[in-house]
């Protein structure tokens, strides 16, 4: 298994990753799918920005990518970061997951970050299991915020202090 920072290389299969959660499920409340292209220039952003976006492989496989962005825009939010994670199906329940964020974390913590924000779909219970199991707090439920497959979802903010 190789933990490495995300390369514009690994654009098709990230794209590949995440689009599957983008078209058929409510774990993601966006309905766009990602290009390679879209994937790349996310890629480049990140490294430009000093924000970190982390791939795990095994066996020449992508099985997993996190990164973190700026909470919000403005120097008010420069210390709060958000999150993102995506495991293959075939990853979950082996420690990828776990394994991903801390680095993310760490990667986090070193740029400067104070603190995470986990905004999970009300209706993905494993992602809040998940990161209440890794330290997150819930802090906050924004109901019927998201519009997905024709009804309204909650959103649901963790934090944690980095």
């Amino acid at each position: 298994m190789i933990l490495r920072d995300a390369e514009a290389a690994d654009a098709q299969a990230i794209a590949g990753l995440v689009n599957p959660v983008i078209r058929d499920t409510t774990i993601t409340f966006t309905t766009r799918e990602k290009t390679a292209q879209d994937v790349a220039d996310d890629i480049a952003a990140k490294r430009d920005l000093g924000h970190g976006l982390l791939v795990v492989e095994e066996a020449g496989a992508l099985l997993g990518v996190a990164s973190y962005g700026q909470f919000r825009p403005g120097p008010g939010y420069a210390r709060t970061a958000e999150h993102s994670i995506t495991l293959d199906p075939s990853a979950r329940g082996r420690g990828l997951g776990r394994l991903l964020m801390q680095r993310l974390e760490d990667h986090a913590r070193g740029a400067g970050m104070h603190s995470m924000i986990a905004a999970v779909s009300g209706e993905n219970p494993g992602g809040l299991a998940f990161h209440e199991r890794l330290g997150y707090a819930r802090v906050a439920v924004l109901p019927q915020i998201g519009w997905k497959f024709g009804r309204w979802l909650d959103l649901i903010l963790l934090q944690k202090q980095l």
